[in-house]
């Protein structure tokens, strides 16, 4: 199915599931979130993966339901889509997203295991590849992106604290993200092209990513 943008009721649809994030809330609406929500974000990985997926990795539709079983918030369904390409957690990632708030991008590594940060933090600590990470997240922030991550508070144990790069060496998680407010371009096929051109703009840091972080070796949790 070629993506035409999403559809009429998906930010609505969003706005109801945020007041009333019930069964009986998602199954009136199931109809909606199918065709507004679920089948043009597959349409928009679909179309995209020819240009991202090759020698990185494979696209998937996030599952709609929250796991609950160790959170204190039980609400049973996640009040966004997301889809992404990416090899594994943590090793790169081409990330979208739709919910009330409009549509969001992003890029990077964004859930570490331990190997994965001792990876990350062994080819920050490096002049070449460190300031090669430098070099692209300053050109993302340069192109309005925000760049996030969790961060210890501290300097991480065996970095010195005059460490040129110490600011990279606290990060547990990093990555940058776009956010659009909703408007008319996201139920146009033009939401294709916003997307394009946000991955290409993030493109050379998921490939320090996977070059430099690569997949966990951990079982996923």
């Amino acid at each position: 199915m070629k993506f035409t943008g999403f559809g009429e009721y998906a930010v609505e649809f969003y706005d109801g599931l945020g007041a009333d994030n019930s069964k009986p809330y998602w199954e009136d609406n199931l109809k909606t979130y199918k065709e507004d929500v679920r089948g043009p974000m597959e349409a928009l990985l679909a179309e995209l993966t020819p240009e991202f997926g090759p020698d990185f990795g494979e696209s998937k539709v996030f599952r709609p339901y929250r796991d609950v079983r160790f959170a204190k918030d039980k609400t049973p369904y996640k009040t966004h889509c997301g889809g992404v390409i990416e090899p594994g957690r943590g090793g790169g990632a081409y990330y979208v997203e739709l919910s009330s708030a409009g549509l969001r991008v992003g890029g990077g590594c964004f859930h570490l295991q331990s190997d994965q940060l001792a990876k990350f933090r062994q080819a920050v600590d490096t002049d070449v590849h460190g300031d090669a990470l430098a070099r692209i997240l300053a050109q993302l922030r340069k192109a309005g992106w925000q760049i996030a991550g969790d961060r210890l508070r501290t300097k991480p144990r065996g970095y010195p604290e005059d460490h040129p790069r110490i600011d990279l060496l606290r990060h547990r998680s990093l990555y940058a993200v776009r956010v659009w407010e909703p408007d008319d371009t996201l139920h146009e096929r033009a939401c294709l092209d916003r997307v394009r051109k946000a991955w290409r703009q993030v493109r050379a840091f998921n490939e320090w990513a996977r070059d430099h972080v690569g997949v966990s070796e951990k079982p996923r949790r």
